[in-house]
């Protein structure tokens, strides 16, 4: 238990709030599907059948919408340490963390072309949210890490969305 007055949240192992070699690598395997994909829409548009190619940019879109679900799930994973009544940081994370599912989702319901833009725009805006949430919750080592993974992810999916 502590007795400051800072929320338990906040504290820990500093070392642990900076990404590591496997967390960088993990998440730069985790733009594989993003690249590829858009890579693969830009050269396959009009030379395979239409339903290898519905299946690719499905799968793409699929995969965005799993990725912006999982980016509203890592604040709730950071403040649930805390057991306190949630101040005002605790409650923008968790009610965020739900809009990005929900609008994934609505993505995900939506015409590829319409829905690969919102979920592009869902990862900027995600970006833009934790910066200022992160050093709240004492993990700003890792925004230049997000960065990178944001911008390379939402370019994907814009590129994609324009060549469908």
């Amino acid at each position: 238990m502590t007795t400051s007055s800072t929320p338990s949240y906040r504290q820990g192992d500093p070392a642990q709030a900076h990404p590591g070699e496997l967390a960088r690598k993990l998440g730069y395997a985790g733009l594989i599907p993003f690249v590829g994909g858009a890579l693969f829409v830009w050269l396959l548009t009009g030379r395979i059948d239409r339903e290898p190619f519905i299946f690719l940019v499905n799968a793409i879109t699929g995969y965005a919408a799993l990725i912006v679900s999982f980016l509203g799930g890592l604040p709730w994973g950071l403040v649930m340490r805390d057991a306190a009544e949630p101040d005002d940081t605790v409650r923008k994370a968790l009610w965020w963390g739900i809009a990005y599912s929900l609008l994934a989702w609505v993505a995900l319901c939506m015409p590829a072309h319409a829905g690969l833009v919102v979920l592009g725009t869902l990862l900027i805006v995600a970006y833009l949210n934790d910066r200022k949430l992160y050093p709240a919750l004492g993990v700003e080592h890792w925004l230049t890490l997000r960065f990178q993974l944001t911008a390379i992810a939402s370019l994907s999916c814009f590129l994609t969305a324009a060549q469908i």
